[in-house]
């Protein structure tokens, strides 16, 4: 096997802190070597405290060292671009946390970023390579629910902390950004295409103004994906993928748990008291742990990044238009997507 690819952390979040640095430790293809902050004492707190070697007083730092090849990026998302373009330019491969951008438009900088550095930038979108829905959509293509016209999506958890950054419009915050942003990949992995159109209802927050409460209709023509995700609802996320001979559902589509096995069921329909569910586990793992070693892999150039960076611009183009939906009452058709090729 390769040399571990060596990674510096862009901060100590919680979501680095709790999840994917401890993941990335027990990955094969991963060692992470770095880790910086605005502050420097909480920097070596933090690396003290997952056994890091060295700890940064400021992102700069981190980035002028050259034995970092690749930095995980999970800083605000208004953060996203300009840390991930500063890394790239500094030739170390990016993996960046959802959402990749604000916009479409600045999306498609890092593009741009990309390709002047000849790195990998990578949207952290970790569900698309568990093994869960890897199972799911080999069930789909099996045809054993049939032909697949309709996927329903739920997401939601509570959260009216006015000192969080999900309640910062500055930052990027809102529901839809938070997690809405993959009831919307979700549903385009599934289906392979992009929406023709969106519509859209969002509640914003009357004392922080962001969208707590965000449901949207995406129409792929022949199917359609319904979703609804809230930062003040109860926590739950379930997605229901339904087909003209049977149904697939998902338990825990986004947060699935490390430690168990998931579950699909599927379902034929012959009784709707469940008499006719098929339930599926999936082998218990660490999806961030996959994430960190498919990365790793692609930046050693053992395998194509497992999402590419023009997808990512796609995703945004299709929030940017649910965004641009609930503000005009009308259906909204995503753009800026010409702009990625094809083959992307």
């Amino acid at each position: 096997m390769a040399e571990k690819v060596r990674w510096g952390v862009l901060g100590a979040a919680k979501i680095a802190r709790e999840k994917v640095i401890p993941a990335m430790q027990r990955s094969r293809w991963a060692e992470v070597t770095a880790i910086a902050s605005r502050d420097r004492d909480k920097a070596r707190a933090a690396a003290a405290a997952m056994g890091i070697r060295r700890a940064y007083g400021s992102y700069d730092e981190l980035l002028e060292d050259p034995d970092v090849e690749a930095i995980y990026n999970p800083l605000p998302n208004h953060l996203h671009v300009s840390w991930s373009i500063r890394a790239a330019e500094r030739g170390k491969h990016v993996l960046c946390e959802k959402p990749i951008a604000l916009t479409a438009r600045d999306a498609l900088a890092l593009l741009s970023a990309r390709d002047r550095a000849g790195v990998v930038i990578q949207e952290a979108f970790m569900v698309r390579t568990h093994p869960q829905w890897t199972r799911a959509l080999e069930t789909i293509d099996s045809g054993r629910i049939g032909t697949v016209r309709s996927m329903i999506g739920a997401f939601s958890f509570f959260n009216d902390n006015a000192a969080n950054i999900r309640n910062m419009p500055a930052c990027g915050g809102g529901a839809i950004m938070d997690i809405g942003c993959y009831l919307v990949n979700t549903a385009r992995m599934v289906f392979r295409k992009e929406p023709d159109r969106v519509a859209a209802a969002i509640d914003r927050d009357p004392a922080f103004g962001i969208d707590r409460l965000a449901s949207m209709l995406l129409d792929f023509g022949a199917a359609h994906a319904i979703g609804t995700c809230s930062i003040r609802l109860v926590p739950y996320q379930r997605v229901m993928i339904v087909g003209t001979r049977g149904r697939l559902e998902i338990e825990i589509p986004f947060n699935a748990p490390p430690d168990r096995p998931c579950r699909l069921f599927v379902d034929d329909g012959s009784d709707l008291s469940g008499g006719g569910i098929e339930r599926i586990e999936v082998e218990a793992c660490d999806q961030y742990t996959i994430q960190a070693d498919l990365f790793s892999q692609a930046v050693r150039g053992e395998r194509a990044p497992a999402y590419l960076l023009e997808d990512s611009v796609r995703n945004m183009a299709v929030i940017d238009a649910i965004f641009r939906s609930a503000d005009s009452g009308r259906w909204e058709t995503p753009t800026a997507t010409h702009t990625v090729t094809a083959e992307g």
